[in-house]
């Protein structure tokens, strides 16, 4: 299976970068750094980066807007193909419009126990504060900083006498394990067989009169006391493939999703040319058009009684 493809954004030294990098050389690890990028052209991990044969891009800020800067730092992530984004030490605010496009795919780590001390200075405030412990937090970017929904944390105590550079160089160890797991976590669910149905499941038991059940060993959708509208399909008869099944509108279509797309999308075996499987075990999956895909089917089995209502509801 193909490995997740990470960017990783430094400003400096970049020791949370190198352990993510040589974190990624190990045979399992679900994900590859395929790009480390900079706004400092002097940034020191640059250097390591390339020499361990990584990609590398530097463009300054200076002289350039926010949402500039942004931009191409952006259309360097589009070119070295990124998947997912990791922040590692990049001491930039980012634009609204850069988190946007990745948002749910930018990860950061920050060396604070989270929801505590956003932002500077955190070793000193936990130290003036009292607290038995620092620590740091890898968590997902959102538009307000460091406020992104939390994937993992490390306490890390603080011993009498401790200064805020003796306990940042404790948290930093933690840090170089706590972000190679949780980076590693979080691109594996993209392919997660819990992952992938819990997703599937969320968006069709939102469908009106929709219902659960497992038949032929695959969790089933449909209404209640009525048809079927989709099945996940999990190495069913061991075809090693977790894919989506919905109905669809014929032999035509079928054959024409496929011609368009032959590696995500297939005939299902036993189903017929009214259904389609789509792999969802590739990755990057478009999960607002998968929810349309299973609105779609549920139509196509609803009661007229039922699609009338959703009819009358959007006409408003």
């Amino acid at each position: 299976m193909a490995k997740a493809r990470v960017a990783v954004l430094i400003s400096g030294t970049g020791t949370n970068m190198a352990a993510l990098l040589y974190a990624a050389k190990a045979t399992d690890c679900p994900y590859e750094i395929v790009l480390v990028a900079s706004n400092n052209p002097d940034a020191g991990g640059l250097k390591l980066a390339e020499a361990e044969g990584i990609a590398t891009f530097a463009h300054p800020h200076k002289g350039l807007s926010r949402e500039e800067h942004d931009g191409i730092m952006h259309e360097a992530l589009i070119a070295a193909k990124t998947e997912f984004v990791a922040l590692a030490g990049y001491m930039r605010i980012l634009s609204s419009g850069f988190v946007e496009k990745w948002e749910g795919r930018m990860l950061n780590i920050h060396p604070s126990l989270l929801p505590k001390y956003k932002g500077l200075h955190t070793h000193e405030r936990a130290i003036e504060a009292g607290d038995s412990h620092g620590g740091c937090s890898v968590h997902l970017v959102t538009a307000e900083l460091d406020d992104g929904p939390i994937l993992g944390q490390t306490p890390v105590a603080i011993l009498p006498g401790d200064t805020a550079d003796s306990l940042a160089a404790r948290v930093l160890i933690a840090e170089h394990q706590l972000y190679s797991r949780c980076l590693a976590v979080f691109v594996g669910r993209e392919t997660s067989p819990d992952h992938l149905v819990a997703q599937v499941r969320e968006r069709a038991l939102s469908l009106p009169e929709a219902d659960e059940v497992v038949s032929h060993g695959m969790p089933c959708f449909g209404i209640v006391k009525g048809k079927k509208f989709a099945y996940v399909s999990l190495d069913h008869h061991g075809d090693g493939k977790i894919a989506l099944l919905v109905k669809i509108s014929g032999a035509d279509e079928q054959a024409q999703l496929i011609e368009n797309d032959p590696d995500r999308y297939y005939r299902p075996a036993y189903f017929g040319d009214g259904w389609v499987a789509m792999r969802l075990d590739l990755g990057r999956n478009d999960w607002d058009e998968i929810g349309e895909w299973l609105a779609r089917s549920w139509r196509s089995v609803a009661p007229k009684k039922l699609t009338a209502l959703i009819d009358a509801a959007e006409a408003f």
